[in-house]
């Protein structure tokens, strides 16, 4: 099969020739520019700047060398701007804390405080308060929170919408071209990240990419919301989607179904041991909302529906498919209630598992060679059984992770 065939076919759930694996195409399955320098140079590859492709979590660029080292059958086009409103452009170079050489893009400012923090301004303007920190030795950064005082009276939805635009024409040409030379010149299957239906994703309620972000901006004040401001919170929500939709049907018109699955939500609604949020609370809040955007996609498109949430999330489950959407990630089987065999078993017809091949939190980073190829190992058994799976590890690779269990990782997925 051709990464494109093999896929489309786990997707249909059938069984491919082998499983299909995916590092670098979202923000939430790539890779540490840390973690990538340390597996070029253990892998005796040229010795150079990796390039950022998310300043704010500091990935780097999954290349072409990378690529075939894993078997890569996933792509997606850059989208141009990252969560603090800065183009990826105009690349220069940069020193991480632990040495990495990196490119990050012109418009990455940063200053450096007397403790040795790292701070981060929205859209590189430092004129504007700072919106990322970077602490001194990190790997990425931290949100700043810029919480206005709230008043009750006056809170307009639209203040806590202002990061979600329409997209432009330049934007829609550059994605049918760029996309068009992806389907033509490769045999990848394709993502769409064009359209950001991320209802109260909260990576975006701080506004990293804004100035002065106006509405509720605090990240707990956000999640108290969900329960003593939940007329607002559905103001919020309905004006997304409405953004969303027309941003689907631009998208569509550009791309057509030369793109296999699209990126819709990268909500978190799991912690270690219990989803955010009750059943109830997401069937009001955020369930018709996603019904709306995923029966579009499915009425207009032959696209499957991107779903992202960590954490302990098994009891939402059955209201993820019914609200339509086709594909879970990062399926973090560390969080309770989130046994592989079990979930394949349960949801494994109705739902494609992307990720869950190995565990980021303890085994990738912190464990033998052996540890990591024996888990990668069982859970492509379990969950590519029939199917509806897509390898990936537990969200992005971190950090430190030795490139030795990187390598064992690699040659465990090649066995299979």
């Amino acid at each position: 099969m051709t990464s494109r065939e093999r896929v489309r076919c786990a997707l249909h759930h059938k069984q491919p020739d082998r499983v299909p694996v995916d590092f670098g195409s979202t923000p939430v399955t790539g890779m540490s520019a840390s973690a990538l320098y340390s597996l070029r140079r253990q892998l005796g590859l040229a010795d150079r700047p990796i390039k950022i492709v998310d300043p704010y979590q500091m990935l780097g660029e999954i290349d072409d060398k990378i690529r075939a080292f894993f078997h890569v059958d996933i792509a997606s086009i850059p989208t141009g701007a990252n969560l603090f409103g800065i183009r990826n452009v105009d690349y220069k170079p940069w020193t991480m804390f632990d040495g990495t050489p990196v490119l990050v893009p012109g418009d990455f400012n940063t200053v450096l405080e007397k403790n040795g923090d790292l701070l981060m301004y929205p859209q590189g303007d430092r004129s504007a308060p700072p919106s990322g920190r970077m602490p001194s030795g990190g790997h990425y950064f931290d949100s700043i929170v810029r919480q206005q005082p709230i008043d009750d009276d006056h809170l307009n939805p639209e203040d806590n919408t202002e990061e979600f635009t329409l997209l432009n024409d330049i934007a829609l040409r550059f994605m049918e071209d760029a996309t068009s030379r992806l389907y033509t010149e490769t045999d990848y299957s394709i993502i769409g990240l064009a359209a950001n239906g991320g209802l109260g994703d909260i990576a975006y309620v701080p506004g990293p990419m804004l100035k002065y972000p106006k509405g509720i901006r605090d990240v707990e004040e956000w999640y108290v919301s969900l329960l003593t401001r939940q007329d607002y919170i559905k103001e919020v929500f309905a004006i997304q989607t409405d953004i969303a939709l027309q941003n689907y049907k631009m998208y569509h018109q550009a791309v057509g179904n030369k793109v296999d699955i699209v990126y819709v939500s990268g909500t978190d609604m799991g912690t270690q041991n219990a989803p955010f949020l009750s059943i109830e609370l997401y069937r009001e809040l955020f369930m018709p909302f996603h019904q709306q955007m995923n029966n579009w996609i499915h009425q207009n498109t032959e696209w499957k529906t991107f779903q992202h949430t960590c954490g302990a999330i098994e009891p939402l489950i059955p209201s993820f498919i019914e609200a339509g959407f086709d594909i879970l990630n990062p399926v973090q089987c560390s969080a309770a209630g989130m046994d592989p065999q079990t979930l394949k078993d349960t949801y494994g017809d109705r739902l494609v598992f992307w990720g869950g091949g190995v565990d980021t939190q303890f085994t990738l980073p912190f464990g033998t060679p052996e540890e990591v190829a024996n888990q990668v190992r069982s859970r492509i058994e379990i969950f590519n059984k029939d199917g509806g799976f897509v390898f990936n590890a537990i969200h992005n690779v971190q950090a430190k992770t030795p490139p030795e269990n990187l390598i064992a990782m690699a040659k465990a997925i090649a066995e299979m």
